[in-house]
């Protein structure tokens, strides 16, 4: 199930006739949440939307949750108790001291894309900042990041055949249903993190990996089923979503130049832009809960087990929480949008790291890009999860 653009013309009907709706499926079905106002609700009501039962559309048994689940699987107080073991290394505080350090990296990757030549802009710049980022924070050896980003690919596009050849809804993947996004790439990534933290444990330093492993919370550490499941999911959302916000944020201002403009004769929009980059690209489409009981929500009467979606993305498009949300919009203020999440306990851990990254990137393309020109057609990741782009060609004019 998935679009070759995204069916914001489709969301906005069903957020106007029927914005809680039941999409049957094979199986079973689920209930779309297309609603700003239900999505919060939803998000913040976790005792009755539960996300024990996964994010996404599958039905894992229990034993497939227990061997993979993450933070996001997991409901208060374990996801509290969680939390709390890599809360402080996110604040806005701890990731400020990062700021330097990025500048500087985005001003190498730029310096080596062609002045008025034609180029992937996703290739060049979007995959070559976050995972770098990323290897700074966690403490990923700087030789294998090629790998990292090539194992996060195949499992946040676990759904495109031209990225992974072990497809989830096109093959049998019974076999993998144990391993992170049910493919066999989770267990490479789970092996290759295994190795990272036995080198963290002969040489612990002050990155991140180092401090799960040091970790206690109410008196108990991370097993290792937990640093498995922590290292995949740090590894795959804080690569693959801003690189994500980063590409899509190019495409716009090449669709939308004169928001370019804008944004160059006034730095100081900086901050509404980078808000706008991440509510327009909206790089995670959706997150799944399963109703805990039988509830109403938007008008429909939801049984307990029924799975729920909450669509993000037309969330991000809604004309009752944003005024003209079709319309892309350096200078938007309020702008509250849900692509880090909204209302309860899942707000992004990486909320602080992401919009910082961003941020970065646009002040130095701003100094360096009179303006963006699309050299070919962008190629989306086919998926309904993530907002992902594969190819952005692009030309620069300095």
């Amino acid at each position: 199930m998935w679009a070759r653009a995204v069916p914001y013309e489709e969301f906005g009907r069903l957020r106007r006739e029927e914005p809680v709706a039941w999409s049957p499926e094979a199986g079973g079905g689920f209930w779309s949440v297309t609603r700003y106002a239900d999505i919060v609700a939803a998000s913040r009501d976790v005792a009755t939307f539960s996300s024990s039962r996964g994010v996404s559309f599958e039905d894992p048994t229990d034993e497939d949750m227990a061997a993979r689940r993450t933070i996001i699987d997991t409901d208060p107080p374990e996801h509290t108790k969680m939390r709390k073991i890599v809360a402080s290394t996110f604040s806005q505080r701890a990731v400020a001291v990062y700021e330097h350090f990025i500048a500087a990296l985005t001003e190498e990757v730029l310096d080596r894309i062609p002045a008025g030549g034609t180029f992937d802009f996703v290739d060049a710049v979007a995959k070559e900042v976050p995972i770098r980022v990323l290897a700074q924070v966690m403490g990923l050896p700087a030789d294998d990041l090629d790998l990292f980003i090539d194992l996060g690919d195949r499992l946040i596009a676990n759904t495109d055949p031209d990225i992974t050849d072990v497809v989830w809804g096109r093959d049998d993947t019974d076999a993998y249903r144990r391993f992170p996004f049910r493919s066999p790439y989770g267990k490479r990534l789970w092996d290759l993190g295994r190795q990272v933290v036995k080198d963290k444990l002969r040489a612990p330093g002050d990155d991140l990996l180092s401090r799960l492993l040091r970790a206690e919370v109410d008196g108990d550490r991370l097993s290792e089923t937990d640093l498995d499941n922590f290292f995949s999911i740090l590894v795959v959302a804080g690569n693959e979503t801003t690189r994500i916000a980063i590409a899509q944020g190019v495409l716009a201002f090449c669709q939308h130049p004169e928001q370019w403009e804008r944004l160059r004769a006034d730095p100081a929009l900086l901050d509404a832009a980078t808000d706008e980059v991440n509510r327009w690209s909206c790089p995670t489409h959706f997150m799944r809960r399963t109703a805990a009981a039988d509830t109403t929500l938007g008008g429909a009467h939801i049984r307990a087990g029924d799975k729920v979606v909450l669509w993000y993305v037309s969330g991000n498009r809604d004309e009752a929480e944003f005024e003209r949300p079709g319309v892309f919009d350096v200078g938007r203020n309020p702008n509250r949008h849900l692509s880090f999440g909204r209302g309860g306990p899942h707000l992004c851990l990486g909320v602080h790291l992401a919009r910082l990254e961003v941020r970065v990137a646009l002040a130095a393309l701003a100094r360096r890009v009179s303006r963006f020109e699309l050299a070919g057609e962008p190629r989306r990741i086919r998926s309904n999860f993530t907002n992902g782009l594969k190819a952005l060609p692009v030309r620069v004019i300095p």
